[in-house]
């Protein structure tokens, strides 16, 4: 068994808080963090429902994508449904823990699922967040001191790029300075000009290390006084952000693709219904799990001929299809996300048993066709 304290540390290292809208209400709503976690149950909606499978299926945690108390709340008295759902987990030992927004733009994260469920190819993020602030650190020294300085520049967090550590450029060169009668140079006489073999050691840093590395360069270097230089990099589009955009294997008509789309997703009352020529080709695509419909614009400048998301609004869309020359494609809220959750689980499968919910918590229960004829 693992404590529940550490699997949300693994949770938090693929969906950080920190990178959750600042109106979200994610992390551990309910639960002792030393508590012991054997069986994790992941689903869309922290509903009844969702909970009954919980209890039944001696879970010891249930992960959400959708959070209990989005808009805050003064009281969990059981005179709620979400009061009662509270008041059920305690009492099961059940903890409860959100993956909400911060999931929705992590690479991977919700659209990614989305999109390998309709078979995209090439996912990158439709609307991406900026990378964080990067600095260039550029330094010399002497050939026999550059891999000590570079390796504590590296421990101090320099030298990171993607899944690379330790990345740096070594460039050969040649130093001269005067050292002051009072100096004391590692290399040449106080009161002589001296020119010194040297290397040039670049190393990119987040901005949040700079003072970190800086003091690490000092530390290392072998000069009385070193000279460095901080470069402040241009920032550039990261691989997190909302929705994806992708390539289908093979271009299909819009209508096609609808049916695609509702053969691909699970199947709920409310299915899919499309907007736009039913005869368009369709060759790529964007996707955003739940409510993306402001994410037109953004698809159509990505080169998409077709966005698929969720809780489309008639005037919007209506203007999109005319305006953006776009189409779209409308699914239900709960079926665009709920791929997600094998892959969220993922993450937790080698420490603790994994489960996810396949019960269709979407809100809408019925839907009846328009009578051949009607008006």
């Amino acid at each position: 068994m693992t404590a529940l304290a550490d699997v949300v540390r693994e949770l938090e290292r693929h969906y950080d808080p920190a990178w959750a809208e600042s109106w979200d209400a994610v992390g551990l709503v309910c639960g002792d963090p030393d508590a012991d976690v054997r069986r994790v149950l992941f689903a869309v909606d922290p509903v009844d429902v969702v909970v009954d499978e919980a209890i039944a299926g001696g879970v010891d945690l249930l992960v959400t994508h959708h959070p209990l108390f989005l808009g805050g709340t003064t009281s969990v008295a059981a005179t709620t449904a979400k009061g009662r759902v509270v008041h059920r987990l305690l009492a099961a030992g059940i903890g409860l823990y959100v993956a909400h927004t911060n999931a929705d733009v992590a690479s991977p994260g919700v659209s990614d699922a989305l999109g390998e469920a309709l078979g995209l190819r090439d996912l990158r993020p439709l609307r991406a967040e900026l990378d964080e602030p990067q600095d260039k650190v550029v330094t010399f020294a002497p050939e026999d001191a550059a891999d000590a300085l570079l390796e504590a520049m590296s421990d101090a967090g320099a030298g990171v790029i993607g899944d690379y550590t330790r990345c740096a450029f070594l460039g050969e060169g040649t130093g001269t300075f005067r050292a002051s009668p009072d100096a004391s140079p590692t290399v040449g006489r106080p009161g002589e000009v001296t020119r010194a073999a040297e290397v040039r050691l670049e190393m990119v840093a987040p901005r949040s290390r700079r003072s970190a590395v800086l003091r690490a360069l000092i530390a290392a270097h072998p000069y009385e006084e070193p000279a460095w230089d901080v470069v402040e990099l241009a920032a550039m589009p990261g691989r997190r952000g909302l929705g994806r955009v992708g390539e289908l294997a093979e271009p299909m008509t819009l209508a096609e693709f609808s049916g695609h789309a509702a053969g691909s997703l699970p199947r709920t009352a409310w299915g899919v219904r499309a907007a736009g020529d039913p005869q368009r080709v369709v060759r790529t695509v964007a996707v955003c799990g739940g409510s993306g419909g402001d994410l037109a614009a953004d698809a159509r400048r990505a080169g998409a001929d077709v966005l698929l998301t969720s809780d489309l609004k008639h005037h919007a869309t209506s203007e999109s299809v005319a305006d953006l020359d776009i189409c779209l494609v409308d699914a239900a809220h709960w079926a665009t996300e709920w791929p997600w959750l094998t892959a969220a689980s993922r993450i937790l499968a080698t420490t603790v048993e994994t489960s996810v919910s396949t019960t269709v918590t979407d809100p809408w229960t019925l839907h009846s066709a328009s009578p051949t004829g009607g008006t």
